[in-house]
């Protein structure tokens, strides 16, 4: 399996006692909604596959989880702060009202102050928020994607109107 074919759920934080057992913090938002029987952890490059036997779920955001073949904290060393995927095909599907920051992805973005920016190549999720990025100008631009700045998403359309602080464009043209 490639990067591509997979979905990042989250990172193994540390070891749990001395048999093996991992924690999972999930960075994705329904861990509860995730078919966790198999999980990919990212080694060196390769999509490494771990059999799961063993998964409790706690309400901190994290999962506690033991694999087959890891019976002993030496053997759960090496998984640490290993980020950890399910293939694409175990994705929960969302129905059809629900749209995430990821979803404008493709959009075509306009300031207020502006006008028309460009095109949303990435948008990356961050511990506090989701940032877009934008090629405007031959240079890439990022700003936050929340409330303050999004002033009307136009799905149907494929456009995003945003109302950005002032100066944060020259930050970007300036160099």
């Amino acid at each position: 399996m490639t990067h591509e074919e997979a979905f990042y759920i989250g990172y193994i934080t540390k070891t749990k006692g001395l048999k093996g057992e991992v924690q999972l913090y999930f960075e994705y938002d329904e861990p509860e909604l995730l078919d966790l029987d198999v999980v990919f952890a990212d080694i060196n490059g390769k999509m490494v596959p771990f059999f799961v036997t063993v998964c409790k779920l706690q309400t901190n955001g994290t999962g506690n989880i033991y694999f087959d073949d890891i019976d002993h904290i030496d053997k759960a060393q090496p998984l640490l702060k290993k980020k950890i995927y399910l293939p694409l095909t175990k994705m929960p599907d969302r129905s059809d009202d629900e749209f995430h920051y990821t979803d404008l992805k493709g959009f075509i973005v306009s300031d207020e102050s502006h006008g028309e920016l460009g095109e949303i190549i990435e948008v990356n999720e961050y511990p506090q928020q989701f940032v877009a990025t934008v090629a405007y100008q031959n240079k890439e631009i990022m700003f936050p994607l929340n409330e303050d700045m999004i002033v009307e998403i136009d799905e149907e359309g494929g456009t995003l109107m945003v109302d950005l602080p002032e100066g944060l464009l020259d930050i970007y043209l300036s160099n």
